[in-house]
Formats: structure tokens, sequence, C-alpha cells
């Protein structure tokens, strides 16, 4: 058995097979009735393919019309708490998961309690209990335990995405450590290419600054950042080592001063275009990379030398409290747990968590998902550098911009890093 096969038989447990009937729960009667949903994804996006599929099934077995509405992922993150407590939202969206994001929802009561939709579906039997994480929220909106708020049907993490045929021309190999890391970023700079193709405005250089943590750091480690099981040393050798890399790539022309102005969907342009040879981020990108890339072949990689990489579940269904459709929006969910939808995904270049290992056939796929099952198996996932706090997500991008710009030293940074995690730490636990 190959290791996609390993991970999509395990979290397939509960599955139906190939049939593509109507859940044992039995079918909701929509007639006459409209679900609104909320997306933020392309249409080209492996999760994209499978929704407008599971749209058309869901439209056929209800008889309800979908009024889909797509939405940008800043659009959502920063207006959810205004529109999920109007009579404006809608029935089903798509939710970033986190204390940040999701359990904040949670804990104002934006969010429905999903228990009893979970029991009646099945649907934790579908997930790997490592998956499961990022969809329970106790009172305080700390995930982990408590009740279901979401329920992920792709997981995603962070990896290296880089161009073979620049790999090739100057003469560098895949690195299997940080010190050949580097040196293949010197190569490319001494070349007269900025080698990351890098956003500060955004995530991408916040997932770096982790991802460079994580390389010095363990799951205890994690869990006091992510869980609150204990206090995070700000100036501690984890954080200090990342703030103080990006600092010298920076200075040293392996990011872009520049990158402080510019978008995920820059840097990411840059990498399509050929500008840059390596990208770090995540695997929402890779199909829009296989459709989108022409002028040369690319390849992915794990971050060297490290064990555990920014990754979760994906992002969430969760249903609004004031949805005024409820039972059409878990109906819907189902669909997107079926191995057929979750087929798409895994051969669109998406993580699916419910399909047949023999639905997936695509190679380049099969690689994704292999890369992923390397990090689920030695325990290597490592949530994201934002979720902590409500408010980190940006305060982390400010902080990496300064940092950038010179403004203030990597001490200075850790220092204020510190103070706004810790703040936002108490206001969630008031």
């Amino acid at each position: 058995m190959t290791a996609a096969a390993a991970l999509l038989t395990g979290c397939a447990s509960g599955s139906t097979g190939g049939s593509t009937s109507a859940s044992s729960a039995g079918p909701v009667d929509g007639t006459g009735k409209t679900l609104t949903l909320w997306d933020f994804e392309s249409d080209t996006s492996a999760m994209g393919i499978a929704w407008n599929e599971a749209i058309k099934v869901f439209e056929k077995e209800t008889g309800a019309k979908v009024k889909f509405e797509a939405k940008s992922f800043e659009q959502i993150r920063s207006t959810a708490s205004q529109v999920l407590n109007s009579d404006q939202a809608p029935d089903i969206l798509e939710y970033n998961k986190g204390n940040a994001t999701a359990g904040l929802l949670a804990s104002q009561g934006l969010l429905s309690n999903l228990d009893d939709y979970v029991s009646q579906y099945g649907w934790d039997a579908k997930l790997a209990p490592s998956l499961q994480t990022t969809a329970k929220y106790d009172e305080n909106g700390i995930m982990g335990s408590g009740s279901w708020y979401g329920v992920p049907n792709y997981g995603e993490f962070v990896e290296a995405y880089y161009n073979k045929d620049m790999f090739a021309k100057y003469n560098v190999a895949i690195p299997t450590t940080q010190a050949e890391f580097e040196a293949a970023l010197k190569t490319f700079k001494d070349a007269g290419i900025t080698p990351l193709a890098e956003s500060a405005a955004e995530y991408p250089l916040g997932q770096l600054w982790y991802q460079l943590a994580l390389t010095k750091a363990d799951r205890s480690f994690v869990n006091d950042y992510q869980l609150y099981t204990g206090d995070v040393d700000w100036q501690g050798k984890e954080l200090t080592y990342a703030t103080n890399t990006i600092k010298d790539w920076t200075d040293k022309g392996y990011i872009s001063k520049d990158a402080t102005g510019t978008k995920a969907e820059d840097a990411g342009t840059a990498f399509i275009a050929g500008t840059s040879p390596i990208f770090f981020s995540g695997s929402w990108w890779y199909n829009r990379f296989t459709t989108e890339i022409k002028g040369f072949d690319f390849g992915t990689f794990l971050y060297p030398g490290a064990t555990m990489s920014p990754g979760s579940s994906g992002n969430m269904w969760v249903v609004p409290e004031k949805a005024k459709n409820q039972d059409l929006a878990a109906a819907f969910i189902d669909i997107t747990m079926r191995p057929e939808i979750q087929a798409l995904i895994g051969n669109n270049g998406g993580v699916p968590v419910a399909a047949n290992a023999s639905d997936i056939t695509d190679p380049k796929s099969q690689e994704l998902i292999a890369n992923f099952n390397t990090l689920t198996a030695r325990d290597g996932i490592g949530f994201y550098p934002d979720w902590p706090t409500p408010t980190f997500y940006d305060q982390l991008n400010a902080g990496l911009q300064e940092l950038m710009n010179g403004t203030k030293s990597s001490k200075d940074v850790l220092t204020e890093l510190g103070t706004e995690y810790n703040d936002g730490i108490k206001d969630i636990k008031k």
C-alpha cells in the first residue's frame, strides 16, 4: 500500500464506498427553498471543482436551489462577525479554522453547534482524529475539545514549490538540510535572481517565519503556542532563530525588500511567471500551478531539516446560528464528504479526507498526498502562526514588515509580538 493509499483508506473508514445515493440519514426535502452558500475558492481549484459538482448533486437530490456568492478570503475574515450577527448571514460558508477565527465566532455564539448533525451523518467516522482538532471548540473558543462547530472535507499543509528548470540550469539539487537550502538560495542570488517569491503584506512570509521556528521546535512548543498549555518564550531559540533568519535572508537579498508591500497573489504569480525559483506556501496553490504554469515544470518538497510544517485540516464548512436552512446546509456538507466528490478534490490537486484510495489516479496529486502523509505519519502538523489570537494575523504581518524595513530589531519585534500575543490570550480567557 502506498503512503497516499494509507491516508485515504484510514480517513475513509466510515465512507459509503462509491455510491452516489443520499446519506443514510435520508434525503432532505428542499423544494421551494434556497441555500445561500459562500466560499472563497476559485473555480479551477480542487475544492472549487468538487464543490461545484456537489452543488449540482445537492440541487438534484433535495429540490432546493443554491445561491452561490463568491467572496475573497479577506472579505470573509474581516466582516464575518458583523455579517453573521445580522439577517444577511448565509446558510453555509467556508471559514478559516483555529482559535482566532472559527473559535472566536463559536465563543460569540455566531456558529451553530453541529454535534447532532455529526452523529446523524457520521462525519466523525470519516475524519482522522488529528483532523478533528480544528473542528471542535470549547466555550472559550479554544480548539481541540468541546463541540463541533465546523466540518473540514480536505487537508492542507505548507511546502516548498520549486522551478525544476531553474534548479537544473543552475545545478541546484533538492535540499535535504537547512544548510543545503541556504546554499541553494545563495546560488540563485549570485546569479542575479531573487530566490524566494514572498509576501509580507499577507500570509506567506508569516508561514515561512513559523516554519523556521518549527525547525527548532518540538510538539510541546506547538502545544504551548497554539493551545496555551504553557508559556511561550518569545526570546527563546525557536522564535529568535526564525526572526533572525528572516532578517538575514532579507539583508542578503534572498527575500526582496519589496515583499513588504506585496500580497500573496503577487508572490504566487511571480512564481508562475518564473521570476523566482522557490515559493513556500500552501497546498491550496497546487492545482492552480498545474493549470497556469506553462513555461516550466515544477515540483515540491517538504521544508528540509524539519519534522513539522504549518498545516491542518482544511478550511471548514460552518453553519451560522442565524442560518435559515440549517438542515439543508448539513445535507450539502454531507454530499461534499462522499467519495465521488472527495475523488474530485484528490485528482485536481487537493488533499481529500474521505476518498477511496483507488479513485486517486493523477500522479501529481498522488505526490501531493504523499507529502501530507509524511507529515501526518510523524505527527508533523504544526497548525498556523496567526491562529492563537483574533488579531495576531495582522500583528505578525506588521512585525515582519518592520523587521524587513529595518525599523525594528529582531529582539524588539519579538518583544512586541510577545506582548500582543499574551494580551490576545488574556482577552480570550476572560
